[in-house]
């Protein structure tokens, strides 16, 4: 088996750069974009009250990701898979880097499907918890944020630049 990246993107023009970066400085790899749908981004639409408002979070963010992911394929000159998660940015990233999936609905292939012979266990409320082959490096762009923001909102890419235990490439 081939060498794997892993880029996560969110959109941003830095993030596109980063995929663009991984997919030339590695022609021959399997490149795959991830795009991290944050719980922590709903908090505002299920402040509101409404029945159905994290639903409709849901829903809404889930388009967004698969826009950004389409997006990220287009961006590139070459074939490469795109994968949507739920969860904390950092620990997500960690986790599909490392071979570990989401449990439940998540836990799909970049065809759409859960195939059985990935199936490993299941959590407490029975739903399939999967394991994947785990990727080689891990690239992602610097947002460059300084001073306050910095020390308010951390940052996902010195977090997974520390917490990680394969190689990152930070892209600036």
């Amino acid at each position: 088996m081939g060498k794997r990246i892993l880029v996560a993107v969110d959109g941003s023009a830095d993030a596109i750069e980063a995929l663009q970066f991984a997919a030339s400085e590695w022609p021959d790899a399997e490149v795959t974009a991830l795009h991290v749908i944050s719980p922590a981004d709903s908090m505002t639409g299920a402040e509101s009250g409404f029945p159905g408002a994290v639903d409709q979070w849901y829903d809404s963010a889930t388009q967004r990701g698969e826009r950004i992911l389409r997006e990220a394929a287009d961006a590139v000159d070459r074939d490469i898979d795109t994968r949507l998660e739920v969860g904390r940015p950092t620990s997500t990233i960690l986790a599909v880097a490392s071979g570990e999936r989401a449990i439940g609905d998540a836990a799909e292939d970049s065809d759409g499907d859960t195939d059985a012979d990935d199936r490993e266990a299941t959590d407490a409320d029975g739903r399939e918890a999967v394991d994947a082959d785990p990727f080689d490096h891990v690239v992602l762009a610097s947002r460059g944020r300084t001073g306050l923001s910095r020390v308010l909102l951390g940052s996902v890419a010195e977090s997974v630049v520390r917490r990680a235990e394969i190689p990152v490439t930070v892209v600036r």
